[in-house]
């Protein structure tokens, strides 16, 4: 998305979500603002994180983090943007940093 990220993300340590962001932050803005000689922070405000309790509020998640960009009006069907892992979750494309959940997987055979 241009103004923000969503990431569908499971630790087997909770602790461990919280250090992901704080993590980009330091390796990657000092990046950014080198590049394009920039300062400061680039993210307004602390990350929000959401528990996901039940199997049907994953596939959702699932669902409206991979149709978001549809929604915004910056594509037109899922598998136009390049930053969703759409094409994997749907089509089974090669994605070397996406482990598909099983939940996700039980769906049945593409």
């Amino acid at each position: 998305m241009s103004n923000h990220v969503h990431l569908l993300v499971s630790a087997v340590n909770s602790q461990n979500l919280s250090k992901l962001p704080q993590s980009v932050g330091r390796k990657y803005v000092p990046y950014f603002n080198h590049k394009y000689g920039s300062s400061g922070t680039l993210w307004e405000g602390r990350f929000k994180a959401n528990s996901i309790d039940s199997e049907s509020y994953l596939l959702r998640c699932y669902r409206y983090i991979e149709h978001n960009p549809m929604r915004a009006n910056m594509i037109g069907k899922p598998d136009d943007y390049r930053w969703s892992n759409y094409s994997a979750n749907a089509y089974g494309a090669d994605n070397p940093i996406l482990t598909p959940h099983p939940l996700y997987l039980s769906l049945g055979d593409l």
